[in-house]
């Protein structure tokens, strides 16, 4: 266990809910506060290390902005200097610090109390002026407009884009949690301006599309790249917004007296994934490709693959079974069937390197 104290303010909030937790999963003692907390001082004497997140962004008073982000970070900073002992400090702060703004001003007047502090008893300072943060737990019409967008697209309600060429620049939450743990692993790290990386920089547009895209290819059982980048982050995102009822969603069976046959999943640049199921006895297939390749496991009993050479005749024969998990390839060029050899129900997985074309199936019928 770490076992270092860490008072993380604003524990309630986006990103104090994310850090808290991935701070407990990595063994730091948590003190946790809000702003309306009283037992801030009591917590500054006790921490290793401090995480300033609290603060307003959308006041109902504009007199509210620096009532929060500078008059509670100066109530952090003199219980800094009161407690009389050195201990690193995270500050999440924004892009936004140095606009003519009252949110702009009040951000900015919230990092120099707390750089006055850290000044006086030797505490090193890392300020994070953040671009717009999205991710899982955030809040629409609130955290950031990403949020907004997957609440109410994952819902099938409308969502407003006023200026789609709008810039935008934006932070993944888990990049925001991971660089504040390493420092906070680090304490012996020099303070600064810092930045978390990668920052993207996108359209609201661009955004927008993206997070609609992911809802009509549900409908359509695609699934875009989202394993990379930052439609991996949004695509999170966007998931972490379904309600329960949308957990879960059916797919077509096609069944016959042979078995059943389901295509899971579809993407536009590395095929397709299904899976089938066949009866003992039963033979599946007897056709040849010119192109399409496929690779089956069988999953659920055992199977016979056969093969033949539509040109010279040669013969290929092999057995597999869910106990000896094989992924068995289809050779273009190649006529192959499978066959249950099994006393129970056979189910594979299988993978084509292309969607199916109804019009250009690329599929010959050749028994083998």
């Amino acid at each position: 266990m770490n076992g270092r104290r860490i008072l993380v303010t604003g524990a309630d909030g986006f990103v104090g809910r994310n850090l808290c937790v991935r701070l407990s999963e990595l063994g730091f003692e948590l003190l946790p506060v809000t702003r309306q907390a009283g037992n801030l001082e009591e917590a500054t004497c006790a921490a290793d290390a401090i995480v300033h997140l609290a603060g307003s962004n959308r006041p109902t008073d504009p007199a509210e902005f620096m009532a929060i982000n500078r008059d509670f970070s100066a109530r952090l900073g003199e219980a800094l200097t009161a407690s009389g002992r050195a201990r690193p400090i995270i500050v999440a702060s924004t892009q936004k610090a140095l606009d003519d703004t009252d949110y702009g001003r009040s951000k900015l007047a919230g990092e120099h109390v707390l750089v006055t502090a850290g000044e006086k008893n030797g505490s090193p300072l890392h300020i994070f002026r953040l671009p717009n943060v999205f991710g899982k737990w955030s809040r629409p019409n609130y955290n950031s407009g990403v949020a907004t967008f997957c609440h109410n697209i994952a819902r099938g309600l409308p969502i407003e884009v006023h200026t789609p060429s709008a810039p935008l620049r934006l932070v993944y939450i888990d990049d925001v949690v991971e660089t504040f743990a390493r420092l906070l692993g680090t304490p012996e790290a020099e303070g600064g301006l810092k930045d978390v990386e990668p920052v993207y920089e996108t359209t609201v547009g661009a955004v927008a599309d993206t997070i609609k895209g992911f809802r009509a290819d549900r409908s359509d059982n695609l699934i875009a790249d989202v394993g990379t980048g930052l439609t991996r982050a949004l695509y999170a995102t966007y998931v972490s917004f379904l309600p329960p009822d949308e957990f879960a969603y059916p797919i077509a069976s096609h069944r016959d007296p042979r078995g059943a046959f389901s295509e899971m999943l579809k993407t536009r640049s590395a095929g397709q994934f299904s899976y089938f199921n066949a009866l003992p006895g039963v033979t599946r297939g007897g056709h040849y490709h010119h192109t399409k390749t496929e690779k089956f496991l069988v999953v659920h009993g055992r199977a016979r693959f056969r093969f033949r050479h539509i040109l010279t005749g040669e013969r290929h024969e092999l057995e597999t079974s869910a106990d000896m998990p094989m992924v068995v390839e289809t050779i273009p060029g190649w006529s192959h069937d499978i066959t249950n050899i099994g006393d129970e129900l056979m189910v594979s997985l299988l993978w084509a390197n292309e969607l199916f074309d109804r019009a250009h199936p690329d599929t010959v019928g050749a028994p083998v």
